[in-house]
């Protein structure tokens, strides 16, 4: 059984959603190289790299069973942000966007009784319970760092010796 023709195009837009979601974070990682942050930019490169990752799940399952990838125009991502406070509280409050956006796809294979699809999409809302976790506590420590630049640069080096999204 495929999935719905109504949950096959909301798995084409969230498809547009996660590379939209890269698209963001290497906007937002451009923008802390330019404040000479390369750690921050680092973890936000690493993040932008995930959500591709996710958008190629996606594509792979509607490849899988028997569907039609319609990929979809991306929006521009913002370019100007105010301080990396700024920017991870937009990180915090789009990861939001985004599991609200998992939870209404998985509600969308629960009314559909596509039970592969629910499978499928549980992986997804495990991750972003990791996904929250993560910006939250990295929003907490720019919290904390306030405007001590040598804290400020201590974090960013502690970002930047992350080496993969799982972290």
């Amino acid at each position: 059984m495929t999935p719905s023709k109504g949950l096959q195009q909301a798995m084409n837009d969230q498809i547009r959603k996660e590379f939209e979601s890269a698209y963001i974070y290497l906007s937002m990682a451009a923008w802390m190289e330019d404040q000479n942050l390369p750690g921050f930019a680092a973890w936000l490169r690493l993040q932008a790299r995930e959500e591709s990752t996710h958008a190629m799940k996606i594509f792979d399952h509607l490849i899988d069973r028997g569907c039609r990838v319609e990929l979809q125009p991306l929006a521009g991502p913002p370019t100007d942000f105010k301080s990396s406070l700024h920017i991870f509280q937009e990180v915090k409050k789009h990861e939001e966007k985004v599991t609200k956006s998992i939870n209404d796809l998985y509600g969308l294979a629960l009314d559909d009784r596509d039970y592969a699809s629910q499978v499928f999409i549980q992986w997804f809302i495990t991750e972003q319970v990791e996904e929250e976790k993560n910006s939250s506590q990295v929003l907490e420590s720019v919290r904390r760092v306030g405007d001590n630049q040598a804290a400020l640069v201590m974090l960013d080096r502690e970002l930047g010796s992350r080496t993969s999204a799982d972290e």
